[in-house]
């Protein structure tokens, strides 16, 4: 019997890193609502109650850039220079020129946007077909913002994150040892209060009963005390959070960050077409896990290279997908943007608790092989 440990991390909407994934997404939405052939990369650094915005966009779009940033701001509920930031008040710095005419060159012949390797996952551990640790981690994030837009826990703050370590045997999740959950919160709720409360109305809300025990350690807010967050609390920056955005360190990543770039970026666009195959793999039956990678050159069309690992749980050999992904699928930047429909603004539904294992977006239907 094969027993080991894994852990994954998921953070809030109010994180200041993903802050900035949401207001660089929301630019890119906006470009894309008004001019589907936007070519944008947007990267947004925070740090206090200042917010930079920068990057290259080609677009017919008429942007005000100000607006979108300031109520991103608002609807993450940013509103207390005291403690996090406040949308109505944060200095803001925008440097925004055209994409660079060498880029521009490469990618108008249909050719991918830079060089670059990524990698899709997909396992039969979840309904998502996710790893349990990130699935169950995105879960406590996602709740712990429910709870504080509903006023369930009136007290709490934008800024948090969760992590959950899961027991494995034989490969398969068979409890959860630790759970841990930091969150902002005002300085009026005393510790004690706070713990119970987040123990009852966050944990014991999203986590099945039979995967914790009297052995289960729980930590919720370790220190004592999250009063200042935000960016005044720490520095936030654009595509710090790959590992949240993907699979939780269960599987690689290839390192290119995915908010603030349109689908000519196949740091994103790739890495969303190997999830979608990955994941029609195992729905499939092909395996009960698969990860893929492929590699691009900058102003060339089609993967330098595809690979396949199954982990031994494949019903046909890895070659053999291999082989199958490249007859079926059109890996060019083009056919990924066609197939997926990567064109339409549906990024802002990605920025915040995982950019995979989320029905309603086009990289997770299920297809018959």
């Amino acid at each position: 019997m094969k027993k080991y440990y894994f852990t994954s991390e998921s953070v809030t909407e109010g994180h200041p890193d993903k802050l900035c994934d949401s207001i660089s997404d929301r630019i890119l939405d906006e470009c894309l609502r008004q001019d589907k052939e936007s070519r944008v990369a947007v990267e947004t650094f925070a740090s206090g109650n200042k917010i930079t915005i920068a990057g290259q966009i080609t677009s017919n779009a008429k942007l005000d850039v100000e607006k979108i940033a300031r109520d991103t701001v608002k609807e993450i509920g940013f509103d207390n220079e005291e403690t996090d930031m406040d949308y109505r008040t944060f200095e803001l710095d925008i440097n925004i020129t055209k994409q660079s005419q060498d880029i521009a060159m490469g990618v108008d012949t249909g050719g991918a946007g830079d060089q670059g390797i990524m990698f899709g996952f997909a396992c039969n551990e979840t309904e998502e077909y996710m790893p349990y640790s990130i699935y169950m981690a995105h879960k406590l994030s996602k709740r712990l913002t429910e709870a504080r837009k509903k006023g369930i826990l009136n007290y709490l703050r934008p800024d948090g994150k969760t992590q959950v370590t899961v027991e494995y045997e034989d490969n398969k999740p068979k409890r959860i040892e630790n759970i841990l959950v930091s969150t902002q919160h005002l300085d009026s709720v005393d510790t004690e209060t706070l713990r119970k409360d987040v123990k009852k109305e966050i944990i014991d809300a999203v986590i099945p009963q039979e995967m914790m025990d009297e052995n289960t350690k729980i930590f919720i807010n370790p220190t004592g005390r999250f009063v200042i967050g935000g960016p005044l609390g720490d520095t936030g920056l654009t595509g710090r959070k790959i590992i949240v955005d993907t699979y939780g360190g269960y599987a690689r990543h290839g390192g290119g960050a995915f908010s603030g770039k349109d689908a000519t970026k196949v740091d994103r666009s790739a890495a969303y077409m190997v999830r979608f195959i990955a994941k029609n793999i195992v729905a499939n039956g092909y395996a009960d896990k698969c990860e893929i990678q492929v590699s691009y050159a900058i102003g060339v069309e089609k993967p330098l290279s595809i690979y396949v690992n199954t982990y031994g749980t494949g019903k046909m050999n890895d070659e053999e997908i291999a082989k199958l992904i490249e007859d079926k699928f059109d890996l060019t930047p083009n056919g990924i943007i066609n197939y997926l429909n990567l064109k339409e603004p549906i990024y802002s539904k990605t920025t915040n608790y995982g950019h995979f294992g989320k029905p309603d977006l086009p990289w997770e239907k299920i297809i018959k092989l």
